[in-house]
Protein backbone atom coordinates (compact mmCIF):
# COMPACT_ATOMS: atom_id res chain seq x y z
CA UNK A 1 0.00 0.00 0.00
CA UNK A 2 1.75 3.36 -0.62
CA UNK A 3 1.44 5.52 2.32
CA UNK A 4 3.00 9.09 2.63
CA UNK A 5 4.82 8.95 5.66
CA UNK A 6 5.26 11.77 7.85
CA UNK A 7 8.21 12.20 10.53
CA UNK A 8 5.98 11.83 13.71
CA UNK A 9 2.00 12.30 14.02
CA UNK A 10 0.53 12.82 17.53
CA UNK A 11 -1.71 9.98 19.31
CA UNK A 12 -4.29 9.28 17.04
CA UNK A 13 -7.51 7.02 17.15
CA UNK A 14 -9.49 5.81 14.01
CA UNK A 15 -12.95 5.92 14.99
CA UNK A 16 -14.86 3.01 13.08
CA UNK A 17 -18.53 3.07 13.59
CA UNK A 18 -20.47 -0.03 12.32
CA UNK A 19 -23.99 -1.14 12.13
CA UNK A 20 -24.60 -4.77 10.50
CA UNK A 21 -20.89 -4.33 8.41
CA UNK A 22 -20.08 -8.26 8.56
CA UNK A 23 -19.43 -7.89 4.81
CA UNK A 24 -16.77 -5.26 4.25
CA UNK A 25 -15.56 -4.58 8.21
CA UNK A 26 -12.86 -7.75 7.76
CA UNK A 27 -11.41 -5.84 4.36
CA UNK A 28 -11.58 -2.36 5.97
CA UNK A 29 -9.66 -3.57 9.13
CA UNK A 30 -6.98 -5.47 7.10
CA UNK A 31 -6.22 -2.18 5.43
CA UNK A 32 -6.28 0.12 7.94
CA UNK A 33 -4.00 -2.39 10.25
CA UNK A 34 -1.38 -2.46 7.17
CA UNK A 35 -0.38 1.10 8.33
CA UNK A 36 0.36 0.40 11.93
CA UNK A 37 4.23 0.07 10.31
CA UNK A 38 4.29 3.76 9.15
CA UNK A 39 2.08 5.40 12.31
CA UNK A 40 3.30 3.99 15.57
CA UNK A 41 1.36 5.53 17.81
CA UNK A 42 -2.02 4.92 15.46
CA UNK A 43 -4.80 3.07 17.00
CA UNK A 44 -8.18 2.28 16.24
CA UNK A 45 -11.65 1.60 17.89
CA UNK A 46 -14.94 0.02 16.43
CA UNK A 47 -18.27 1.15 17.62
CA UNK A 48 -20.71 -1.60 16.86
CA UNK A 49 -23.88 0.13 16.84
CA UNK A 50 -26.20 -2.96 17.86
CA UNK A 51 -25.40 -5.06 15.09
CA UNK A 52 -27.58 -8.37 14.75
CA UNK A 53 -24.84 -10.19 12.24
CA UNK A 54 -21.43 -11.08 13.09
CA UNK A 55 -19.67 -7.58 12.86
CA UNK A 56 -18.40 -7.40 16.94
CA UNK A 57 -16.91 -11.51 16.03
CA UNK A 58 -15.49 -10.68 13.57
CA UNK A 59 -13.48 -7.52 14.79
CA UNK A 60 -12.44 -9.51 17.93
CA UNK A 61 -10.55 -11.49 15.30
CA UNK A 62 -8.59 -8.81 14.82
CA UNK A 63 -7.78 -7.66 17.63
CA UNK A 64 -9.23 -4.44 17.48
CA UNK A 65 -10.87 -2.56 20.46
CA UNK A 66 -14.67 -2.73 20.03
CA UNK A 67 -17.66 -0.98 21.77
CA UNK A 68 -20.52 -2.53 21.78
CA UNK A 69 -23.79 -0.26 21.90
CA UNK A 70 -26.18 -2.23 23.47
CA UNK A 71 -28.75 -1.47 20.66
CA UNK A 72 -29.09 0.35 17.34
CA UNK A 73 -28.87 4.03 18.48
CA UNK A 74 -27.83 5.38 14.90
CA UNK A 75 -25.14 7.31 13.44
CA UNK A 76 -24.62 10.57 15.80
CA UNK A 77 -24.82 7.88 18.99
CA UNK A 78 -22.34 5.78 17.79
CA UNK A 79 -19.46 8.72 16.69
CA UNK A 80 -20.27 10.52 20.03
CA UNK A 81 -19.30 7.02 21.65
CA UNK A 82 -15.92 7.05 19.72
CA UNK A 83 -15.10 10.45 20.87
CA UNK A 84 -16.23 9.80 24.21
CA UNK A 85 -13.51 6.83 23.76
CA UNK A 86 -10.68 9.05 22.28
CA UNK A 87 -11.14 11.99 24.98
CA UNK A 88 -10.84 9.93 27.94
CA UNK A 89 -7.93 8.05 26.54
CA UNK A 90 -6.00 10.98 25.51
CA UNK A 91 -5.84 10.89 22.11
CA UNK A 92 -4.45 14.21 19.92
CA UNK A 93 -6.45 13.43 16.87
CA UNK A 94 -9.68 11.50 15.77
CA UNK A 95 -10.44 10.33 12.51
CA UNK A 96 -13.64 9.12 11.35
CA UNK A 97 -13.69 6.31 9.37
CA UNK A 98 -16.56 4.36 7.40
CA UNK A 99 -16.50 0.60 8.40
CA UNK A 100 -17.96 -0.23 4.74
CA UNK A 101 -14.99 0.35 2.78
CA UNK A 102 -15.71 3.94 1.22
CA UNK A 103 -12.72 5.41 2.80
CA UNK A 104 -9.38 4.96 1.57
CA UNK A 105 -6.46 4.18 4.12
CA UNK A 106 -3.82 5.73 1.78
CA UNK A 107 -5.61 9.12 2.53
CA UNK A 108 -4.80 9.50 5.44
CA UNK A 109 -1.69 11.10 6.21
CA UNK A 110 -3.11 13.98 3.97
CA UNK A 111 -6.42 14.78 6.38
CA UNK A 112 -3.79 14.29 9.39
CA UNK A 113 -1.01 16.86 8.01
CA UNK A 114 -2.90 19.70 8.73
CA UNK A 115 -3.98 19.09 12.17
CA UNK A 116 -0.29 17.94 13.21
CA UNK A 117 0.74 21.40 11.91
CA UNK A 118 -1.75 23.31 13.40
CA UNK A 119 -2.69 24.84 10.23
CA UNK A 120 -6.42 24.16 10.91
CA UNK A 121 -9.17 22.31 13.76
CA UNK A 122 -10.82 20.11 11.67
CA UNK A 123 -9.86 18.30 7.62
CA UNK A 124 -12.78 17.29 6.04
CA UNK A 125 -11.74 14.51 3.45
CA UNK A 126 -13.57 15.68 0.55
CA UNK A 127 -14.62 13.73 -3.01
CA UNK A 128 -15.09 16.83 -5.06
CA UNK A 129 -12.60 19.33 -3.42
CA UNK A 130 -10.62 18.28 -7.10
CA UNK A 131 -11.57 15.68 -9.95
CA UNK A 132 -11.75 11.96 -8.34
CA UNK A 133 -13.09 8.74 -9.68
CA UNK A 134 -16.29 9.18 -7.48
CA UNK A 135 -19.48 9.60 -8.54
CA UNK A 136 -22.34 8.74 -6.53
CA UNK A 137 -25.75 8.13 -7.31
CA UNK A 138 -27.62 11.14 -8.60
CA UNK A 139 -29.96 11.59 -5.40
CA UNK A 140 -26.62 11.42 -3.08
CA UNK A 141 -25.22 14.59 -5.61
CA UNK A 142 -27.71 16.53 -5.07
CA UNK A 143 -28.04 16.00 -1.76
CA UNK A 144 -24.40 17.23 -1.47
CA UNK A 145 -24.96 20.06 -4.07
CA UNK A 146 -28.02 21.10 -2.01
CA UNK A 147 -25.77 21.12 1.35
CA UNK A 148 -22.71 23.00 -0.30
CA UNK A 149 -25.16 25.69 -1.49
CA UNK A 150 -26.72 26.06 1.80
CA UNK A 151 -24.07 26.23 3.97
CA UNK A 152 -22.02 28.74 1.50
CA UNK A 153 -25.03 31.07 2.18
CA UNK A 154 -24.97 30.79 5.97
CA UNK A 155 -21.27 30.97 6.97
CA UNK A 156 -19.84 32.23 3.76
CA UNK A 157 -17.38 29.38 3.30
CA UNK A 158 -17.77 26.75 0.44
CA UNK A 159 -17.51 23.45 1.40
CA UNK A 160 -17.35 20.93 -1.55
CA UNK A 161 -18.27 17.94 0.15
CA UNK A 162 -20.50 18.87 3.38
CA UNK A 163 -21.95 15.51 3.55
CA UNK A 164 -18.45 13.44 3.84
CA UNK A 165 -17.78 11.27 7.18
CA UNK A 166 -13.92 11.01 6.33
CA UNK A 167 -13.13 13.55 8.83
CA UNK A 168 -9.50 14.65 11.10
CA UNK A 169 -9.97 16.45 14.31
CA UNK A 170 -7.63 18.09 17.48
CA UNK A 171 -7.68 17.63 20.53
CA UNK A 172 -9.99 20.47 21.18
CA UNK A 173 -12.85 19.62 19.27
CA UNK A 174 -12.85 15.71 20.46
CA UNK A 175 -13.54 17.40 23.38
CA UNK A 176 -16.15 19.50 21.81
CA UNK A 177 -17.86 16.54 20.35
CA UNK A 178 -17.63 14.03 23.69
CA UNK A 179 -19.88 16.39 25.32
CA UNK A 180 -21.91 17.75 22.58
CA UNK A 181 -22.90 15.80 19.27
CA UNK A 182 -26.03 15.56 16.80
CA UNK A 183 -27.60 12.76 16.76
CA UNK A 184 -29.18 12.30 13.48
CA UNK A 185 -26.98 12.64 10.20
CA UNK A 186 -24.35 15.18 11.70
CA UNK A 187 -22.07 16.32 9.04
CA UNK A 188 -23.20 18.71 7.66
CA UNK A 189 -24.66 20.39 11.15
CA UNK A 190 -21.32 20.44 12.94
CA UNK A 191 -19.71 22.64 10.02
CA UNK A 192 -21.51 25.42 10.70
CA UNK A 193 -21.95 24.62 14.63
CA UNK A 194 -18.05 24.44 14.83
CA UNK A 195 -17.87 27.82 12.30
CA UNK A 196 -19.87 29.73 15.21
CA UNK A 197 -16.77 28.82 17.25
CA UNK A 198 -14.62 30.44 14.82
CA UNK A 199 -12.71 26.86 14.72
CA UNK A 200 -10.64 26.27 11.31
CA UNK A 201 -12.39 23.70 8.77
CA UNK A 202 -10.25 22.71 5.99
CA UNK A 203 -11.30 20.52 3.14
CA UNK A 204 -8.71 17.82 1.39
CA UNK A 205 -9.16 16.36 -1.81
CA UNK A 206 -9.42 12.28 -1.24
CA UNK A 207 -10.19 9.22 -3.17
CA UNK A 208 -13.40 7.26 -2.32
CA UNK A 209 -15.35 4.39 -3.86
CA UNK A 210 -18.91 3.07 -3.49
CA UNK A 211 -19.69 0.85 -0.02
CA UNK A 212 -17.79 -2.83 -0.60
CA UNK A 213 -20.64 -4.49 1.15
CA UNK A 214 -24.19 -4.44 3.32
CA UNK A 215 -26.88 -1.74 2.48
CA UNK A 216 -26.73 1.98 3.29
CA UNK A 217 -29.56 2.82 6.00
CA UNK A 218 -30.25 5.84 3.39
CA UNK A 219 -33.49 4.73 1.62
CA UNK A 220 -35.24 7.21 -0.89
CA UNK A 221 -37.56 8.08 1.67
CA UNK A 222 -34.68 8.99 4.63
CA UNK A 223 -32.64 10.83 2.31
CA UNK A 224 -35.91 13.37 2.17
CA UNK A 225 -36.34 13.41 5.77
CA UNK A 226 -32.32 13.69 6.03
CA UNK A 227 -32.74 17.23 3.95
CA UNK A 228 -35.77 18.72 5.72
CA UNK A 229 -34.49 17.79 9.07
CA UNK A 230 -30.51 18.64 8.37
CA UNK A 231 -32.09 21.98 7.00
CA UNK A 232 -33.71 22.57 10.38
CA UNK A 233 -30.92 21.58 12.74
CA UNK A 234 -28.48 23.77 10.50
CA UNK A 235 -31.04 27.00 10.63
CA UNK A 236 -31.24 26.63 14.34
CA UNK A 237 -27.82 26.92 14.79
CA UNK A 238 -27.28 29.74 12.67
CA UNK A 239 -29.95 31.13 14.99
CA UNK A 240 -28.81 30.18 18.62
CA UNK A 241 -26.43 31.68 20.45
CA UNK A 242 -23.22 30.66 21.37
Amino acid sequence: MPVEVPISIPKTLIIIPAYNEEEAIGDTLTRLLQLREHFTQLDMCVINDGSRDKTAEIVKQFGVKVVSLPYNLGIGSAVQTGYKYAYENGYDIAIQFDADGQHNPEDLYKIIKPIAENECDIVVGSRFAEKTDYKGSISRRIGIYYFTALLKLLTKQTFMDPTSGYRAKNRKIIQIFAHNYPKDYPEPEVLIYLKKKGLRIKEISVNMQERQGGKSSITPLKSVYYMIKVSLAIFMQKIVKG
